[in-house]
């Protein structure tokens, strides 16, 4: 479950607490707040409506579907301005009407697209790998149409992606909990909802999903990704002993079940030293980052977004640190200064990969500056 507030109250409820309308599931946290939605709170000319559209958790889904798409529409006006749709080549959508987004690497006139036709086109090709029995590699190309475009091959980020994260969950909500592309769309949803900076409700979305795999047995491998997704949301939330307890876990754990060229096991050194570095560990993060980043560069290449974000982090383990010294503060200025150009690049400048290295840059400039700079009286 994704709804986790009584729908009159907005107590929390976890995801059990409560009792369900009997027609079309909506929750509550009691029978007392129910009988006061119905009679007061227009529980009485929704319900059928909320039961037609596929109960509660359909109907919340489009629902945020359709505002998150005004929302990314609204974000890329300015850029979309005179472009076309990619995909079915209209400015306006035919049916929805909904205005064009662009929240991937591409660049000039290529990329400009309908939030639903985007949908549309990763879901017909989700479809076709289950029809056709396609391999495990073949699935998931398919599959990351959801949040990749397919002409620069990066992923979506901010409110576009959050529309298609919502687009993805709205799609497959109603299947079996069971059923592979559930499971995989609440992932994408949690993704989609912490990059566009909605990190409660991305809590809600990880934790449903965490349980949901502990009741069915998921792999050691996709739990530990759950996991690792749920630090990161800890982070973001501020509850940062949290985050970096179960970072540690799983660092550890995907590091014994992967080894250390695994692309998770990357990934998730990234995250444990941003929870290092957020714990004030600041030698422990440099050691770290030094150790993975040759690693990265062998396995997945010097231009890759992990490898970016481990530039990024080692400079931050230099510049953050209280005790760096001038050669430390030379060195991570220098490295985010290369670390941008590339990230400007590959990504573009409107990526928050791009964006978060270029405020390192300015962070280690100022603190490079003041370092520099003699302090009156002294």
């Amino acid at each position: 479950m994704i709804l986790t507030q009584c729908a009159a109250c907005a107590a929390p409820l976890g995801l059990s607490l409560g009792k369900k309308c009997g027609r079309c599931s909506t929750r509550y946290c009691g029978p007392e707040c129910q009988v006061q939605h119905w009679k007061e709170g227009g529980h009485d000319q929704l319900c059928k409506k909320i039961k037609k559209a596929g109960g509660a958790e359909q109907y919340n889904a489009n629902k945020k579907y359709a505002e998150a798409v005004v929302v990314a529409a609204e974000a890329c006006a300015e850029d979309t301005k005179g472009q076309t749709c990619f995909i079915c080549t209209q400015a306006l959508h035919w049916k929805t009407k909904e205005g064009l987004v662009r929240g991937c690497s591409c660049r000039g006139t290529a990329g400009f697209a309908h939030v639903s036709c985007l949908a549309e086109q990763a879901k017909i090709l989700r479809e076709e790998a289950e029809e056709n029995n396609l391999g495990a590699k073949a699935r998931q190309e398919r599959w990351n149409r959801w949040d990749r475009c397919r002409l620069c091959e990066q992923k979506y980020h901010g409110v576009v992606r959050c529309a298609l994260a919502w687009a993805c969950w709205k799609t497959y909500v109603g299947r079996p909990e069971a059923d592979w592309s559930r499971g995989a769309s609440m992932t994408v949803l949690g993704t989609g909802l912490s990059g566009a900076g909605h990190h409660e409700d991305a809590l809600a979305a990880r934790e449903a999903e965490l349980a949901m795999m502990s009741r069915l047995g998921t792999s050691e491998s996709n739990i530990l990704v759950a996991q690792g997704n749920l630090a990161n949301t800890y982070h973001m939330l501020g509850r940062h002993e949290e985050a970096l307890r179960i970072r540690q876990e799983v660092y550890a754990q995907r590091l014994k079940l992967s080894g250390e060229e695994n692309v998770e096991t990357i990934r998730e050194t990234i995250c444990y030293a941003m929870g290092l570095i957020s714990s004030k560990r600041f030698k422990d993060a440099k050691a770290l980052m030094c150790n993975t980043l040759p690693v990265a560069r062998r396995v997945i290449g010097n231009t890759h977004e992990y490898t970016l974000r481990i530039e990024t982090t080692y400079a931050q383990s230099l510049y953050k640190d209280p005790a760096a010294t001038l050669d430390d503060l030379h060195e991570a200025v220098t490295t985010l200064e290369e670390t941008t150009r590339t990230a400007r690049r590959v990504l573009g400048s409107a990526h928050p990969v791009t964006e978060g290295i270029e405020g390192g840059l300015r962070n280690s400039r100022a603190a490079l500056r003041a370092r520099e700079t003699p302090q009156e009286g002294a």
